[in-house]
């Protein structure tokens, strides 16, 4: 069966939504998909009619397995494409999202097939993002971020959880990417910022707002 592009964009919002919250409801999706609750009802009664999705009362609406199932291909589409974007074209990190977004919804499974063969199957985005296997299955490392992980240890970023353009622009400022390696060197109690050394550069003091958003490996 072939979805449209906003039938794809609401599977892939719902998904993100189920893993944020206890329940999906038609406020919820709304507000993420930025457009009126009733336009939001009449999508979700196309999805429910397609089998992509069940409604359960109190709950609000959650993906079926088909629909959970379309939705971590399309992710895998979209972190392939940002991989190929930057490791292969050369866009900064804070460029790839939106040309994914259209990327992603390319239907060929051989062209989606041919493209993580080229790119010997690469586990994380240029964000830190898992990209799921053919099968849906991600590959997970256990990680924490600035506010979480011991003091003066040899830590390496292994993901940003806001992936905004004004974020990953700020990250940039500070020279702080995917692989980076630093020290957290105190907390700040006053205002929960942290003071931090990448490699030999001088100390750096982040927001609780930034720092809060940068994952490390443990």
């Amino acid at each position: 069966m072939t979805y449209t592009n906003t039938e794809e964009n609401y599977i892939k919002a719902i998904y993100h939504l189920e893993h944020e919250h206890e329940s999906v409801g038609t406020n919820l999706l709304s507000a993420a998909m930025q457009t009126k609750p009733a336009s939001v009802t009449d999508m979700l009664k196309k999805l429910e009619a397609k089998k992509l999705l069940h409604y359960e009362k109190y709950r609000g609406f959650r993906l079926s397995d088909q629909g959970n199932k379309l939705a971590l291909t399309i992710i895998r589409k979209h972190r392939l494409w940002e991989y190929f974007l930057v490791e292969k074209l050369g866009f900064n990190w804070d460029e790839v999202h939106v040309l994914a977004e259209q990327l992603e919804h390319v239907s060929s499974e051989d062209l989606i097939s041919r493209l993580d063969e080229f790119l010997e199957h690469p586990a994380f985005d240029p964000h830190g993002d898992p990209i799921p296997d053919v099968k849906g299955k991600f590959r997970k490392i256990n990680q924490d971020n600035l506010l979480g992980l011991p003091l003066k240890k040899n830590l390496k970023v292994s993901a940003v959880k806001n992936q905004e353009t004004e974020m990953l622009n700020l990250l940039t400022q500070y020279e702080i990417k995917i692989g980076t390696q630093l020290k957290i060197l105190r907390r700040f109690a006053y205002d929960g910022s942290v003071e931090i050394r990448i490699e030999k550069n001088a100390a750096t003091i982040l927001s609780k707002q930034v720092a809060q958003h940068i994952y490390c490996n443990l």
